[in-house]
């Protein structure tokens, strides 16, 4: 989170159109704005000012949104809002699967455009402000603050989505969260029918947690979701 009373929102999009009309309206929320109409604008505007949330266009002119994404959250837990022309299904799965928090289509409604981005910076701060951000659990450890995961005091590189996963699994042991639970908990928005995007990050997660005699595991719940609990 910002040091400043605003939140601050870091729009990336190259056309210029796009910052008028989002400016316009964050500003008139309350939340402070930053401009890059590049993927390099913007790395370059992350390592001096501490954002809130980036609002990313899926297509810039020297790197997509996608690789960008990617390249902040094993970084930053900075909250995410793509925007693209592409409507279809399937990209607006693979954008959340790749590090999106929320994925808006154009042409977008700018007020709506700023209730998700209220939404997820709410999130972030109530991660932030929720008690303990150092979890333990059977040799699992996970911290919110630093985005690290260590099995047996190892450390574990993942994704920042992939950590906040983690934590939420890990803040509610041996409870069954449904997928529209972490979906809402994790990405920060209601249910709109991408129940793959948390399969697919859990399916990362476990490749990526190594085999060890610590003695938790991700249990899937048939029809219903996860939970966090102990190898039989």
């Amino acid at each position: 989170m910002s040091t400043t009373n605003q939140p601050i929102v870091l729009i990336c999009d190259d056309h210029e159109a796009v910052h008028e009309s989002l400016t316009q309206f964050f500003e008139s929320n309350h939340l402070s704005t930053r401009s890059a109409y590049t993927a390099h604008e913007a790395l370059d505007c992350i390592k001096h000012t501490t954002f809130d949330l980036i609002v990313l266009d899926v297509m810039l002119p020297d790197m997509s949104g996608i690789e960008i994404c990617q390249t902040i959250k094993k970084k930053y837990s900075i909250p995410i809002i793509f925007l693209s022309a592409r409507s279809e299904e399937f990209d607006r799965i693979i954008g959340l699967e790749m590090g999106g928090d929320d994925y808006v289509t154009k042409p977008f409604s700018p007020r709506e455009v700023v209730i998700r981005a209220q939404k997820l910076i709410d999130r972030n701060k109530h991660l932030s402000d929720n008690g303990a951000t150092i979890r333990e659990f059977h040799g699992l450890t996970v911290d919110i603050d630093t985005l690290s995961v260590y099995v047996l005091k190892n450390k574990v590189d993942m994704t920042a989505k992939e950590v906040m996963l983690l934590y939420y699994l890990i803040s509610n042991p041996y409870k069954v969260l449904n997928r529209e639970q972490i979906l809402k908990n994790v990405w920060g928005y209601d249910y709109y029918g991408d129940t793959r995007s948390v399969d697919a990050v859990i399916k990362r997660i476990r490749k990526k947690l190594p085999d060890s005699t610590a003695t938790f595991e991700i249990q899937s719940v048939y029809g219903v979701g996860y939970r966090l609990g102990e190898k039989a």
